[in-house]
């Protein structure tokens, strides 16, 4: 009795090892959706408070909750430590599912009214759209 339950057991984890397999094999078949990521760095002004850089941030951090077509969102400082960032301090990636809805995010009216904001207070942007691969 207890060999045919032991029996029983190895036959059902290799069933549960096969059908594990054969899903894993499905999902390998089919491509992962592209994603399309908007990475934005701010380089501020001179003289621009913490306060000011503060309000940006929040502010862009804001605009998932307020443009449904925005996938997802992060953001974050430097800290490199290769000194290459050719004073850019902030940096933002906001990821769409489709390149329309990253047109439709661009004119939408929270993001100009995010731009207006941050147009004094930035010297330099940098915005480079990619295709992850």
């Amino acid at each position: 009795m207890m060999a045919r339950t032991l029996g029983l057991l190895v036959l059902a984890a290799g069933l549960v090892v096969i059908s594990m397999g054969n899903s894993h094999n499905m999902a390998a078949d089919s491509a992962p959706p592209k994603l399309l990521r908007h990475m934005v760095l701010f380089q501020f002004k001179e003289g621009v408070s913490k306060a000011e850089v503060d309000e940006v941030v929040t502010a862009f951090a804001a605009l998932p909750g307020k443009i449904s077509q925005i996938h997802s969102f992060e953001r974050g400082t430097d800290v490199s430590v290769e000194n290459l960032a050719a004073g850019f301090t902030h940096g933002f990636l906001v990821t769409f599912k489709t390149a329309a809805d990253r047109d439709a995010y661009l004119p939408h009216p929270e993001h100009q009214k995010f731009v207006d904001l941050v147009k004094p207070r930035v010297e330099k942007a940098l915005v480079f759209d990619y295709w992850v691969e």
